[in-house]
Parts: structure tokens; sequence; C-alpha cells
């Protein structure tokens, strides 16, 4: 695992700007709007370069986008997958050279951010690159420490070594601010067409394999933390465990996800001493919830669709047909998005 030295190099030393695409799955994301839209435009990035994925929002999301400038598709809320979407988006913009992902609620803190992370793919073996998540304004001390443990100030690269150090955290990498190099995503196959959550591990995991780096850069920066629930704590780390039953390759090459675990509690703990130690108690509980709710994870099989899909965060995962239902060619039918190149504006 190597640092990087230099995250101020222009841009276009890098990367060609022309050739950067920006997608956005979204769906109801007017709440996120103004904060989200503002932020993106601080990165002046042509709007036609954005794409807009949306999941039939009946909040006026796709208006709001239009309004912009980006480029907007629709899908059916039941095509929606965490994988399938983002293939599906990266197989529009054949032009890109480099796609970065954003998610609708994570707001870029910084005029320099999207150009801070694209920096990282000077170095040539870097096959994908993802910024730092930083706790919304006001977090609680909970939510704030998980985002301070997995998003540190520390930048690094790390390759298919970092495994002997790391665990599975080498295979890290979050989606909701994350770039990769497109020959080198298509390379691996590109995103899991039906994935209940964490294509982004699964491509990591792939490109460390196929001998490429992945960056992390802690300079570029994006506000995004969730308040999640005690039950919804459970549900989540329900679809982790179904992804890791899925995919039992990422524990074979990576290793267990257990001493992380081990970790992240300790860490939570000596945090929440001195922020909040009357959240000790709740803390603790929520790890039990955790460690549960990823247990019958593992064990999707034997309880059965339905019990899974009452168990899940992603519930819909388990009502979705095994493909999307548009083909590429259907998906551009009607759409702004264009066959090739940037689409033009007026």
């Amino acid at each position: 695992m190597s640092t990087i030295s230099e995250m101020h190099l222009r841009v276009d030393a890098a990367v060609v700007r022309s050739k950067v695409a920006v997608v956005v799955p979204t769906c109801n994301a007017g709440k996120y709007w103004a904060q989200f839209s503002a932020g993106l435009r601080l990165q002046g990035l042509p709007a036609n370069q954005v794409v807009i994925v949306d999941s039939s929002s009946d909040d006026g999301t796709r208006e709001l986008a239009a309004a912009e400038g980006y480029q907007v598709f629709r899908i059916d809320r039941r095509d929606f997958n965490h994988g399938g979407t983002r293939q599906l988006a990266l197989d529009l913009v054949p032009w890109a050279s480099i796609v970065t992902y954003l998610t609708q609620d994570a707001l870029l803190a910084t005029p320099d951010s999207l150009d801070l992370l694209l920096a990282a793919f000077e170095n040539r073996n870097v096959a994908a690159a993802y910024g730092r998540q930083l706790p919304r304004a006001g977090a609680p001390p909970i939510e704030a420490h998980a985002r301070l443990f997995n998003y540190p100030p520390q930048s690094d690269v790390r390759d298919l070594e970092s495994r002997h150090t790391l665990g599975i955290k080498a295979a890290f990498l979050s989606n909701s601010f994350s770039a990769y190099r497109v020959s080198e995503l298509v390379e691996v196959g590109g995103f899991p067409s039906n994935v209940i959550m964490s294509e982004d591990a699964i491509v990591a995991g792939r490109l460390l394999l196929a001998g490429k780096k992945i960056a992390y850069v802690a300079e570029a920066q994006a506000f995004h933390s969730h308040p999640f629930t005690l039950a919804q704590e459970f549900r989540r780390y329900f679809d982790i465990g179904v992804c890791h039953r899925r995919e039992p390759w990422l524990q074979e090459k990576f290793g267990k996800p257990a001493n992380e675990g081990e970790r992240f509690v300790m860490s939570e703990l000596s945090y929440l001493a001195h922020r909040g130690p009357h959240l000790i108690p709740i803390a603790l509980l929520r790890t039990i919830s955790k460690a549960l709710g990823y247990q019958l994870g593992l064990r999707e099989a034997q309880l059965g669709k339905e019990w899974s899909r009452r168990l899940s965060y992603h519930r819909s995962f388990w009502d979705a047909p095994a493909e999307p239902s548009k083909s590429l060619p259907e998906a551009r039918e009607g759409s702004d998005v264009p066959a090739s190149g940037p689409a033009r504006l007026g």
C-alpha cells in the first residue's frame, strides 16, 4: 500500500475532461436537489456530461435535472439494481474514458472535489478511485464515527498485496463518490447485473485480482452519512450477509470481515467514551443487531425468499426480475442520452 503524494495535480494532466461522465442514480431526490446540484455545478463539468438515471420519481426530480441541462433517463422502479443500473448507465456513455458515480445525497464539499478525485488517475495503474465521505451537518456521534472510521484523513493506493494487511478492507470502495477508468472496468466485466448491494466492493475485488490499483483520495470530499435506526442497521447487514454468501470469493481471496468488525467496535467505544459515553449501551446493542443481521443474511438460502424479503433493507431486490427489463436499444429510445458522444445542448 502506497500513499498519494501529489493530489493537487491539474486534472487535464491525468484525464481528458470532455471524456468524463458523471452518473447519478436517483429516486425522489427533490429534498437533496438544491444542495446536490449546487455542489455538482461548482465542479465546472459541462451539464451534458452528467447522466441522471431516475427510478420513476414522483417528486419532480426528472424535471429538476432537465432544468440543469443534465441528460435524464427514466427506468421503472422495479428495474433498479445497484449493479445492473450502474452498468446500464455505463453502456449509455460509450464516449467516456472515466465514469464518476455519485448518489443523490452525496453533497460535494469543495469546488475541486471532482478534480481531486480524477487526479488519482495520473497513476496509470489506478483503475478506480473513491473520495472521502464526511458526516452530514449535525450528525450524532455514532453516525459521525462510522464515517470517520471508514474514511480517514490519509489518502492511500491499494493493490492486491494490501489484502495481507487490510484483509477484506483492501477491496473497500464506495459508489457514493467514486470514479473508474472505463477500459479497466469493462475488462473485469463491469458491474454485476443483479446484486443486492456492494457492487462497488465486487468490482474493487475484481480489479485488485486483475493486478490493478485502487486509490482512496481523502482530499476529494463529500458530505454523506445516514441516521440509520437499529432496525435499518440490522436490515443493511442482512443484505451484506446475502452479498457475501452469493459472492463467496470475496472472503476466500480477501479474508473474513470479523477482524475489521472488531477493530470498528473498539474504535467506536473509544470515540464514544470521549464524545458520548451515554451512547455506549446503544452502540453495543447496534453491534449485536448488525452481527445477527449479517449471520442471518449468510443463511438466506435456508430462510427462503419470503423471509429474506421481510428481513432485507433492499426489499425490491427480492421482487425484481433477474435481469433489467429493458435492453440497451430500448433504454435509449425516447431518452435524451446519446448513443455516442456527449449530447449537445439546445
